[in-house]
């Protein structure tokens, strides 16, 4: 798929240096589906906002930096995942007691 034509040039040269590690992008794809698939099922849904927070903190910093004309729905979406590990937080004081 190619990209759009409107990307800023930095970021574009950020996605570069970010293809030149061949590891990083499966990386963050993987954490994406898995937290992704975790995120929607009610089960696992704490597992899956833990899971996709720091891609998330990511994205709103990748926005806020570089490409202001995305964050709008970049902070949306960021709200939704500290929402959702606010609600489940009694899930994750086990692990810092």
């Amino acid at each position: 798929m190619p990209p759009p034509k409107d990307i800023p040039e930095n970021m574009v040269k950020v996605m570069e240096a970010f293809m030149t590690i061949v590891w990083l992008m499966p990386l963050i794809a993987v954490a994406e589906i898995v937290g992704g698939i975790l995120f929607i099922t009610n089960k696992y849904r704490a597992l899956g906002a833990i899971i996709i927070f720091p891609v998330m903190v990511g994205i709103v910093l990748t926005h806020i930096i570089l490409a202001p004309s995305g964050l709008p729905i970049a902070l949306v979406l960021f709200a939704i995942n500290i929402w959702v590990i606010i609600e489940n937080r009694e899930k994750y004081l086990p692990m810092v007691r």
